[in-house]
């Protein structure tokens, strides 16, 4: 930075906390300020990730949420249950909040503070006051549909209860035993503790509508189901975007004078919707640029997204199968059958590291889908 002038990222929530906290570690002295429209950073969510899916710089930066981590998990099919061997985590926002108070002083963060108006060099707040910046990152997370993407949507309701004595050891990430008529659809259990325990009804739609009462009382039919029982304590919704194709160039197009991070950037997995992976490593990396500039920032953000586009054709591929060749009762199918995969290659497949040989399998052998619409998907 070559001025006063602060860094401004706009938006408080997991991808921009951790650039601000990143930059911040790693440039103590230049000017930053982190906005966020809410009363807290990151919402009210909670994150997950694969031990493989972060490593070095990025394992310290999530680490210091205080991640809850457990050494294995467990998959439920019809006919099927697979206990997997590579750990996942989870870590709540409320660590995020509190690691930004902690580590970023009062003069660097403002809260209830919305942003109406983006430019390089800054920013309009809804008051019509003007703050003059040396970069502006935006990282407010996207308005509906994102521009010249093609999307279906994985759409949840998650439920922690107080649950003294629920007895689950490991996390069930997915039990797809339960009813499929609205398309893949299965339950997630995490163990917190002994005494609580969060339970998320999952499913995979092409729409992003969501009957939040409904999938509430689909919980706690599945926790009633399972023999457990305690207090409801917190609640969350999310609504994650699949990708299934699209222009780049339309959704973040060259002229673009403003960086984006976080799904605004369209940084996340194609396939699961999760945003930890790429945003810990976006963070660790901006950092460590020479020129935080309004204009190196943009052109810097835009290239590594359009790396991880092209990284991502693969999984586009799978999701067109998944939502095109496949009743929506009958996607169970495809992931009854990668969930018989060799385990390595699944955490290959979730960190978004897949070999060509990977692919070859995940794509060899008796299809779950009808093969002409498998094909017609692939060719689409």
């Amino acid at each position: 930075m070559h001025s006063n002038k602060p860094l401004i990222i706009v938006g408080g929530g997991l991808a921009g906390s951790l650039a601000a906290l990143a930059i911040a570690e790693a440039r103590p002295d230049s000017p930053l300020l982190l906005i966020e429209a809410g009363d807290c950073f990151g919402g009210n969510h909670v994150w997950s990730y694969f031990d493989g899916d972060i490593a070095g710089d990025e394992r310290r930066l999530i680490d210091a949420m205080k991640p809850i981590r457990w050494p294995s998990h467990a998959v439920r099919f019809p006919g099927r249950q697979r206990s997997l061997g590579f750990g996942y985590n989870s870590v709540h926002s409320n660590g995020l909040d509190a690691l930004v108070r902690e580590r970023l002083a009062p003069t660097r963060w403002q809260l209830g503070t919305a942003v109406t108006e983006l430019a390089a060099d800054g920013i309009t707040l809804d008051d019509g006051s003007k703050i003059e910046a040396s970069g502006v990152i935006d990282a407010r997370g996207p308005d509906g549909p994102m521009p010249g993407i093609e999307l279906a949507w994985q759409k949840f309701v998650g439920v922690e209860y107080a649950a003294p004595g629920h007895g689950l050891a490991a996390p069930i990430i997915m039990d797809a035993t339960v009813d499929q008529a609205e398309g893949y659809r299965f339950l997630y259990s995490l163990p917190f503790s002994a005494s609580r325990l969060l339970v998320e009804d999952t499913y995979y739609t092409n729409g992003a509508e969501l009957d939040e009462a409904a999938l509430t009382m689909r919980v706690a039919d599945y926790v009633a189901s399972q023999g457990w029982s305690g207090t409801i304590v917190r609640q969350e919704i999310g609504v994650l975007p699949i990708v299934l194709g699209g222009d780049p160039d339309l959704f973040w197009p060259a002229a673009d004078p403003v960086a984006r991070l976080g799904l605004k950037g369209g940084f996340f997995h194609p396939t699961t919707g999760y945003s930890l992976p790429q945003a810990a490593a976006n963070a660790i990396a901006l950092a460590r640029l020479p020129d935080l500039g309004g204009q190196a920032m943009a052109a810097w953000t835009r290239a590594r997204f359009l790396g991880h586009w092209r990284g991502g054709g693969f999984y586009r591929l799978l999701n067109r199968m998944l939502f095109r060749a496949a009743l929506p009762e009958q996607r169970v199918r495809v992931f009854t059958r990668f969930y018989r995969l060799n385990e390595a290659l699944i955490a290959r497949f979730y960190a978004g590291r897949l070999t060509a040989f990977d692919k070859l399998l995940i794509l060899t052998g008796k299809p779950p889908v009808p093969l002409f619409k498998a094909l017609k998907a692939i060719t689409s």
